[in-house]
């Protein structure tokens, strides 16, 4: 059975193991981690996040080799929900499809973040993730 992947465990244990009053701290650095839009790519291939509290939009692509390509698009004026992209951008990169599949659903409580945010914006990066595997399960076959 495939593990999530190497990189994202370990942002996940870090996390988890990190003094409450710095989670949200660390949370935010991950905002910056997004690149922008790739040159050709628009909103409109991409699929809203409804659950967000802000315009967010997804695209996962399984390449050949099966390994998984995501693409964000969150406004800077939304940090914290940036944040949950930057850590599975981050987190997934060069992963395959089989490992983004095998992240836990409930990976954000997982490191801790249900009590240093609101239950709304861990729903929110909850529902990003759940898109996001829908989306390499549909492709990966």
């Amino acid at each position: 059975m495939p593990e999530m992947p190497t990189k994202l465990a370990e942002i996940v244990e870090e996390f988890a193991a990190a003094p409450r009053d710095v989670v949200l701290e660390m949370l935010l650095e991950y905002a910056d981690v997004i690149p922008p839009l790739p040159p050709g790519v628009d909103r409109e291939g991409m699929e809203q996040v409804p659950e967000c509290q802000t315009s967010f939009f997804l695209r996962a692509e399984v390449n050949p080799d099966r390994t998984v390509q995501t693409v964000f698009d969150c406004p800077p004026e939304a940090p914290t929900t940036r944040a949950f992209a930057g850590i599975l951008a981050e987190g997934l990169d060069g992963a395959s499809a089989e490992q983004v599949l095998a992240v836990p659903d409930d990976l954000y409580q997982r490191m801790g973040l249900a009590q240093a945010i609101s239950p709304l914006r861990v729903r929110g990066g909850t529902a990003i993730l759940a898109r996001l595997k829908r989306q390499v399960r549909e492709q990966a076959g």
